[in-house]
């Protein structure tokens, strides 16, 4: 368990709140570890109709900690990985999956977002997906997720060049279903989960597993695990992560 997840059940929702505001709700393994437990465990929860992610504080999330990518390919973390096992949660629930974005949503936080069934967005939500400035490669279905949703053309130039979309042009793109004002944007997701949570639930279930196929996903998923994983023991990987940690920009030219 950690207290950076924040589990709340009220009325038929599951809210899951990123608290790690003081460094900006990075994502960690514990973290993971948390929410993949939550969503599988909502599976054959009755009292979970819909599922609300969000985070605290003036940030979504900045998406993994980059202390522990860089722990990881220094070889200095060991243990399984629970990031897997959430990005599958999420691929394989039945539940309404709603989304509360406000600030940044970096790396899996915006790709996680693929994922959800509504996403709300405050006026200042910035999404970005940096994954090939670390010299690794996108995950959580997204390689097949985001190029379904916005084109072959407009999602490569998101991932390689890892350029941040505001709000209008994410909800232009079919990312997210609507944009609300930052002192709304709660009180409007916790508006659409209540009204979903009324309706009928094994329905509800049904209409999405028509709509997606986990099976798919999942498989998309693993196999951008194992390049991830493969990705993270480069010299491309070192250099970046050694750039990040000293404050600079990485110098790919000069790896070999």
């Amino acid at each position: 368990m950690t207290e950076h997840i924040k589990i709340e059940r009220n009325d038929g929702i599951l809210t899951l709140t990123f608290a790690r505001p003081d460094k900006k709700n990075a994502l960690t393994n514990a973290m993971y570890g948390v929410l993949a437990d939550s969503l599988v465990a909502a599976e054959t929860d009755p009292a979970a109709r819909v599922i609300v992610m969000r985070g605290e504080g003036d940030m979504f999330t900045s998406g993994n900690d980059v202390g522990e990518f860089a722990a990881i390919a220094a070889g200095a973390l060991q243990g399984e990985r629970h990031v897997a096992r959430f990005v599958r949660a999420l691929a394989q629930s039945t539940r309404p999956l709603i989304a509360a974005v406000q600030g940044r949503a970096v790396g899996i936080g915006t790709t996680m977002l693929l994922h959800c069934d509504l996403v709300v967005l405050a006026d200042n939500a910035q999404l970005s997906t940096p994954f090939v400035n670390l010299a690794l490669v996108p995950e959580a279905g997204s390689t097949l997720l985001m190029p379904m949703r916005i084109g072959h053309a407009r999602a490569f130039e998101m991932f390689a060049l890892g350029d941040t979309m505001d709000a209008q042009a994410a909800l232009n793109l079919g990312i997210a279903n609507r944009v609300v004002p930052l002192d709304r944007l709660h009180a409007e997701a916790a508006q659409i989960a209540a009204r979903l949570a009324k309706l009928p639930a094994g329905s509800l279930a049904a209409t999405k597993q028509l709509m997606r196929n986990p099976a798919a996903l999942t498989a998309q998923i693993d196999a951008e695990s194992e390049r991830f994983a493969a990705r993270l023991n480069t010299a491309e990987a070192r250099e970046a992560f050694m750039a990040f940690a000293e404050r600079r920009q990485p110098d790919f030219m000069k790896v070999a």
